[in-house]
């Protein structure tokens, strides 16, 4: 995820899974094949669910969305190659087989990728899906008026970088082979063994030429999975799905479809979405938030109401807040200094800032704290929960600042709880009884974003955060420490300007890796070998706390990005 913006009262998140059997009806599965978490009823099908969210749903078009692994209101209509393990916590993190029958096959070095699509897939109008189609989507995300997308795929496939989309080239992508209806074959620039993560992005979703209309086909995309547009206002603010009598339940073990309708309605302030939430009136009893958290305040009045508290959902998604170091800007191009601010750091008073325990957990290590992404334990700086000053103060020293240092701190102003005031505000105080005083320079969403992600105009010491596309150290580490993707004209994110060979190299071993748990471990390795140049301090992790309706049941929550999958929600 390129640097989303998430905070605590709206997250709008990359995309977000349970594997059971479906029976085959045609609409959905059998009214009795589950009992629900949040209820002792029987599940069933039927019923609308309304989402009340802040954020619309903008750009419905697959090809640019930036959204993998499925779980949000988009897999509801796209369905991909693959997708995610529709199951609670680190289950949900492992990827599973969708339109596809496996989750690819691969080469000796991973540099050809070859999937066959399962039989019987059709799309809304009872037409058959096939691999040209599965083709046709991916080259639509190529072209300069669809853009949006994640930028992968433009990098991995061979020709992709100079591709301009199927308006402008009618031949295609030559790196993409369709040998038959049901053979779709892939050809990489370079190995890469996370291709079946990859093909978890909407961008792998079929799309019917014929019925390709542009920039418009986000009024209406033709469906794949199990509801069909109906309805879409505003550019996503007001979008209403029903059911696809086509999708069959047969070919999809992961959605499991059971209300008959689905009313998304957005543009909504967040605190009014938790007060709907939390009231469960009328239709809002079957509502649920995909982008809304509950805020310190909020959650403090939740945990004081049993019935409230029921009712919360709380997950843990791929996301690290951190301090980021530009060491081409003194004094933090002195490791001795880095290491001091490191020591400093109160992370207590950095987890209070961000809303208390409940809602962040501290962070010592880059990689999130979860299996799936290789995570290892290290602390380099060891401080303890509140920091340790004096080493701090003996760190400056050796590095010739004995009467301390004055510093300048880049800051959001958004009230998110991450790099916001608040967050900025505890540093401070926690690096002034080392004996460094630090200036905020707190700017605007979008100057500020601009401040952090130019190579030119980047400051020396600001706060960022990172969110991985799917659960694997890979998207988290390349982008930020990898030397190939520093941008000198452009959103840069390898904020550390780290280009070290070694580094490199081993990103290009692990990349040859299609063992993913193998290629965890190396991930965690290098997580901790990085980490000893102290380019960044990690400061926690995010916890996310959502309210649902008195009417919601079965709430499914991976670790993918640890949010309600709306693929498994029923309503009373």
């Amino acid at each position: 995820m390129r640097q989303p913006s998430v905070n605590r009262a709206r997250v709008a998140t990359v995309s977000l899974a349970l594997v059971v059997a479906a029976s085959a009806a045609a609409c959905g599965p059998e009214d009795n094949d589950a009992k629900g978490a949040g209820g002792d009823s029987t599940l069933r099908k039927g019923g609308t669910l309304t989402v009340l969210n802040a954020n619309p749903q903008e750009d419905f078009d697959p090809a640019r969305l930036y959204t993998s692994g499925g779980g949000n209101v988009p897999s509801l209509v796209f369905r991909t190659l693959t997708t995610r393990n529709r199951e609670n916590g680190a289950a949900g993190a492992e990827v599973v087989p969708d339109l596809a029958t496996d989750t690819g096959r691969p080469n000796k070095d991973a540099t050809v990728w070859t999937y066959t699509l399962k039989k019987g897939l059709t799309y809304e109008d009872g037409t058959p899906i096939t691999s040209a189609d599965v083709k046709y989507g991916i080259e639509r995300s190529f072209a300069a008026e669809l853009s949006g997308g994640a930028p992968y795929l433009r990098d991995w496939l061979i020709g992709g970088a100079d591709y301009q989309g199927p308006y402008k080239d009618k031949k295609g992508l030559d790196s993409i082979e369709t040998p038959d209806d049901l053979t779709i074959v892939f050809h990489l620039d370079k190995p890469e063994g996370e291709f079946p993560y990859l093909a978890t992005q909407t961008q792998f979703t079929p799309v019917p030429k014929a019925k390709d209309t542009g920039t418009k086909y986000e009024e209406h995309p033709v469906s794949s999975g199990p509801y069909k547009v109906v309805r879409n206002e505003n550019d996503g603010e007001r979008l209403v799905l029903e059911r696809n009598p086509h999708w069959s339940a047969s070919t999809d073990a992961e959605r499991k479809a059971y209300p008959d309708r689905i009313d998304v309605r957005s543009g909504l302030d967040s605190s009014v979405i938790n007060q709907r939430l939390s009231s469960s009136q009328g239709a809002d009893a079957a509502a649920v938030t995909t982008d809304t958290n509950l805020g310190p305040a909020e959650l403090a009045k939740v945990t004081g109401d049993k019935e409230l508290a029921a009712r919360v959902g709380t997950g843990h998604f791929g996301y690290t807040n951190y301090i980021a170091f530009n060491p081409k800007v003194k004094p933090f191009d002195d490791p001795k200094v880095r290491q001091a601010i490191s020591y400093a750091v109160d992370r207590t008073s950095v987890i209070n800032a961000a809303g208390g325990s409940s809602l962040a957990e501290a962070a010592t290590t880059y990689l999130p704290n979860q299996k799936s992404f290789g995570y290892t334990p290290y602390d380099h700086f060891p401080a303890g929960a509140s920091g340790d000053p004096a080493k701090a103060k003996e760190l400056l020293k050796e590095a010739g600042h004995p009467n301390g240092l004055t510093v300048t701190l880049t800051h959001s102003n958004d009230k998110d709880f991450e790099t916001s005031p608040e967050i900025a505000t505890a540093l401070q105080d926690a690096l002034k009884k080392a004996g460094i005083t630090v200036k905020l320079q707190g700017l605007e969403s979008n100057d500020y974003k601009d401040k952090i992600h130019g190579a030119k105009s980047e400051p020396g010491f600001f706060l960022a955060h990172w969110g991985a596309d799917w659960p694997s150290g890979g998207p988290f580490l390349a982008p930020i420490f990898d030397g190939r993707q520093i941008v000198e004209d452009g959103a840069n994110f390898n904020t550390g300007f780290l280009d070290d060979k070694a580094v490199n190299d081993e990103i290009d071993a692990i990349n040859k890796l299609t063992d993913l748990d193998e290629a965890a471990r190396r991930w965690g390795a290098l997580d901790k070998k990085i980490g000893e140049q102290a380019l960044t301090v990690p400061l926690f992790h995010p916890v996310y706390k959502r309210l649902y309706g008195k009417d919601v049941k079965n709430i499914v929550i991976s670790d993918w990005t640890g949010v309600l999958d709306i693929s498994q929600v029923a309503v009373k």
